[in-house]
């Protein structure tokens, strides 16, 4: 793409976007595709204790693997689900499964959580860096994030990928980027500020790694 040519949107206009609103990108995903997709056995962390413990999936599409996980631990867990599309499965719904539509960029929740994901819903998403560190700071002490993150969907303002510097200030922050599996982690709640300012996003970006139109997120950095 010509960089001169780029036009980029803001969160309004993004949430428009039939990128963002992809029907085929693993929507209706089951329980193991978070062990695939991020390395996480979500039903293991929710039986490893002995009180109630809360789940909070980001871009969690039709929530069928959270319907699955509310039956099978029943009133020991609470989980929540928030999408911007709000095209959920069921009902009937259990009682500690909440299912919100809402932006991911501006929803907040009234506690923190102890597992908190997002499979692939940070390729469109337009400020990927700035979902990132309000969702470490939602974790509990000891609470675990996990989202897929492809950095080459990272840009500065001229158009170059954000690349190691990126990564660095990642790592730098606490958090853990996985290159190979294209995954971004922390363990414990903790207040990231990086030096990255969102500028806007470019829907026109085509596919990324998944095979499926994403968007790119443009930032200025320092």
């Amino acid at each position: 793409m010509d960089h001169g040519d780029l036009r980029l949107l803001n969160d309004d206009a993004l949430e428009r976007s039939p990128v963002v609103a992809n029907s085929a990108m693993n929507r209706e995903r089951r329980l193991p595709a978070y062990r695939r997709e991020l390395g996480v056995d979500v039903l293991a962390l929710l039986r490893d204790t002995d009180r109630v413990v809360r789940w909070l999936d980001l871009c969690c599409g039709t929530a069928n693997a959270l319907f699955e996980a509310a039956h099978a631990r029943g009133d020991r867990a609470e989980i929540v689900g928030v999408d911007l599309v709000g095209y959920f499965a069921g009902p009937p719904r259990p009682p500690r499964l909440r299912l919100v539509t809402a932006s991911v960029t501006s929803w907040t929740p009234d506690a923190a959580f102890d597992l908190i994901t997002c499979v692939h819903g940070l390729h469109y998403v337009g400020d990927k860096l700035g979902v990132i560190a309000r969702a470490a700071s939602w974790l509990t002490d000891d609470g675990l994030f996990a989202a897929n993150l492809d950095v080459r969907s990272v840009r500065r303002v001229d158009g170059t990928p954000a690349g190691r510097r990126l990564t660095a200030d990642l790592r730098a922050s606490g958090l853990v980027y996985d290159a190979r599996n294209k995954r971004v982690s922390c363990r414990g709640r903790r207040e990231i500020d990086l030096p990255w300012s969102y500028l806007g996003a470019d829907d026109r970006a085509g596919p990324n790694y998944t095979g499926q139109a994403a968007v790119e997120s443009y930032y200025a950095v320092g």
